[in-house]
């Protein structure tokens, strides 16, 4: 008799995309239950092994990145392969929602069988990324999508987590909107592997070739991530499709030039995943005892009365979290 993990991996391994809707919701659970489930999913499918590309994608607000991305997905769809974009929505700090507008906002990818958008709140988690984006990834993956875009919130902490989870980084800009160096951090810059002027049709298309001269100077005071690689700047119009296909061409020729790279590089991320797991584990069993272990209570007790027994009490609480 099979169990509901391998009912649901066969499926999944099927591509079918209501399997991959639930699996990716059993990921992002806190039930007790679904979270039991989702890692007997998670330890079926990591056994497949599918050519992929990872692609974390952001930029500066108003820089269009929705329209680009649809228009980007569209393209490497009509090439033959299968797209998933893992959009990652701000939640409300008081209510804990989010705005889930991505299938409107990519309304040609929404409705392409080979497309397969999944928008997911951060939940509160440093820079906005998703506390479960890897294991979508993998769930995707699975389900036989060959590319996957990873699109956070903004320009902020998150393109951190998110390069640490894809092949490369590409950064959306905007010109005409005052000085266009303005907000875009060092940091960001160095973590790009790719950079596109958007918007670069009608009136605008003249500022957008200024800016990306501006933009290409300014890589030159950024040390490149690469020996084989420096960022380039293009200019791309995701309303026209102009630069569209050319930048599907740089990720190709990345990805050629990087391939042994980006093996050891996942094989890094997978570390890191653990030790995000790790973390994780620690955090909810601290959460669990905060609430319920007596020895913890008694110890946060005697804190109270004497505070200056911080130290000892820390010690005292994490020899019984970690046995």
């Amino acid at each position: 008799m099979q169990t509901g993990a391998e009912n649901l991996s066969e499926k999944l391994l099927a591509g079918d995309n209501r399997a991959l809707a639930k699996a990716i919701t059993l990921t992002e659970s806190s039930r007790p239950e679904d979270r039991e489930l989702a890692k007997n999913l998670l330890s079926v499918i990591e056994k497949t092994k599918r050519e992929t590309i990872r692609i974390g994608i952001s930029g500066a607000p108003g820089a269009g990145k929705s329209t680009f991305i649809e228009a980007f997905g569209l393209y490497i769809i009509s090439l033959g392969n299968r797209v998933a974009v893992l959009a990652v929505d701000p939640s409300s700090p008081v209510t804990g929602g989010s705005i889930l507008g991505d299938k409107t906002r990519m309304p040609g990818l929404a409705q392409n069988k080979n497309a397969f958008i999944r928008p997911s709140p951060s939940g509160g988690t440093l820079g906005g990324v998703a506390r479960r984006t890897r294991e979508s990834i993998r769930l995707c993956e699975a389900a036989g999508y060959n590319v996957i875009l990873v699109e956070t919130v903004g320009v902020g902490q998150s393109e951190v987590a998110v390069s640490e989870m894809t092949d490369l980084f590409l950064l959306l800009l905007i010109a005409g909107a005052g000085d266009e160096l303005q907000g875009i951090k060092k940091g960001i810059m160095e973590l790009s592997d790719i950079i596109l002027v958007n918007k670069a049709d009608g009136k605008n298309k003249l500022n957008a070739e200024n800016a990306r001269s501006e933009f290409k100077n300014a890589l030159s005071f950024v040390q490149p991530k690469y020996d084989f690689w420096s960022a380039p700047v293009n200019t791309v119009s995701a309303i026209n499709g102009e630069g569209i296909k050319e930048s599907w061409d740089l990720v190709l020729d990345f990805i050629k030039k990087a391939n042994d790279l980006i093996s050891k590089k996942r094989e890094i991320q997978n570390e890191k995943w653990l030790w995000q797991h790790i973390e994780e584990e620690i955090l909810d069993k601290l959460n669990i005892a905060k609430r319920k272990d007596k020895n913890v209570l008694n110890i946060l007790e005697e804190f109270r009365k004497d505070p200056s027994s911080l130290e000892d009490s820390a010690r005292k609480i994490v020899s019984l979290l970690i046995k």
